[in-house]
């Protein structure tokens, strides 16, 4: 085929994802050690620019939308020359350990503190 398979967008999405909060201080295993776990809810991805095997990229992330429950990460995928690739969106909740949603303002507030800061300054992260 010669170009990067489009399922591999999403993977990096999710390496992106766990990276941001990582950079922001919180390491995921600490989070899944809480108990806690984010499951992706739905992903999209608009694919402007075929990568090729081989290509160095870089992705922008920033958490715009953040309530106790359910956070969005979007996502943009440039290449070393600055241009944009392809852009997308994971929407994700939090759940226990028995798959219950939770609302972690309260049961876990170091997590809390980290994704709500994210959120509010539009901080944006590079993975």
């Amino acid at each position: 085929m010669g170009i990067v398979h489009h399922a591999n967008y999403i993977r990096w999405f999710e390496e992106a994802r766990v990276d941001i909060i990582e950079q922001a201080g919180l390491p995921y295993e600490k989070i899944e050690e809480s108990g806690l776990m984010s499951p992706v809810l739905s992903v999209s991805c608009e694919y402007r620019l075929p990568f090729k095997f081989g290509d160095e990229f870089v992705i922008k992330a920033y958490i715009p939308d953040f309530s106790k429950l359910r956070f969005a990460v979007e996502y943009e995928v440039f290449d070393g020359e600055g241009v944009l690739h392809a852009t997308g969106t994971t929407t994700h909740c939090f759940l226990n350990e028995d798959m219950r949603p939770v609302r972690i303002k309260n049961s876990h507030p170091e997590v809390y503190a980290v994704y709500d800061e994210l959120s509010r300054t539009g901080k944006e992260l590079y993975s």
